[in-house]
């Protein structure tokens, strides 16, 4: 029986993926780095430790990426506080459906958790949320487990009462490993055949999870 909903949040609740992309390409080319567009792709949602040497690799051998991080929070932040960030399609259905059917609600995210609270904040979403997880929260970020099996322990729920909403590849791999049903709403990166393979379900929006919860419910 299904009891919670965990939501990644950029690129799921928050059109802000295409922000990332931007100013990930803006930040490296600031300092001199050729970053291109798969480049930014290939780390979405991926940890720190774990997106240092793979752009190292990628790039070239002396890119600094939390040099690299700090310049593009800076440029990020003066554009989001300027413009705000636009909600996904569907989310206020969706949050309907789940308040409506007494299914809990939480986020497991990479972002840090002063920012969290405050797109949700300015979006009037922070009262939708039971919990707030953060990759700073936990040993090691997406895409391993950590941060879905807290979330988990947080709501004290079992993964295989969770569903884990994700827009990326590694957040698919996070919570698959830690034992979520896992659907995906790809935003810049689909699933490969290899992330197809853990998915429940893939669905273009965030209004079409409904009819799949509903059948999850209905099981």
């Amino acid at each position: 029986m299904i009891k919670a909903v965990v939501f990644d949040m950029d690129g799921l609740l928050f059109d802000t993926e295409k922000l990332y992309h931007r100013f990930w390409l803006e930040a490296a080319a600031h300092y001199g780095y050729l970053m291109k567009d798969e480049h930014a792709r290939m780390i979405v949602s991926l940890a720190a430790e774990v997106a240092s040497p793979l752009l190292q690799k990628e790039v070239c051998a002396d890119f600094d990426y939390y040099k690299v991080r700090d310049y593009r929070r800076k440029i990020m932040k003066e554009y989001t506080d300027a413009h705000g960030v636009e909600e996904k399609k569907g989310l206020e259905p969706l949050l309907e459906f789940l308040h409506k059917n007494h299914i809990r609600t939480a986020i497991a995210t990479a972002s840090g958790e002063e920012r969290v609270k405050r797109y949700l904040t300015d979006a009037g979403r922070l009262d939708d949320f039971e919990q707030i997880v953060c990759s700073s929260m936990v040993a090691c970020g997406k895409p391993e487990p950590d941060i879905y099996l807290e979330a988990a322990r947080r709501l004290e729920l079992s993964p295989d009462e969770c569903v884990a909403l994700e827009d990326s590849p590694n957040g698919i791999l996070s919570a698959s490993r830690a034992g979520y049903c896992p659907i995906m709403v790809p935003d810049m990166v689909q699933p490969n055949e290899e992330i197809r393979k853990l998915l429940y379900a893939c669905v273009p929006d965030l209004e079409a999870v409904i009819p799949v919860l509903k059948e999850l419910l209905s099981v």
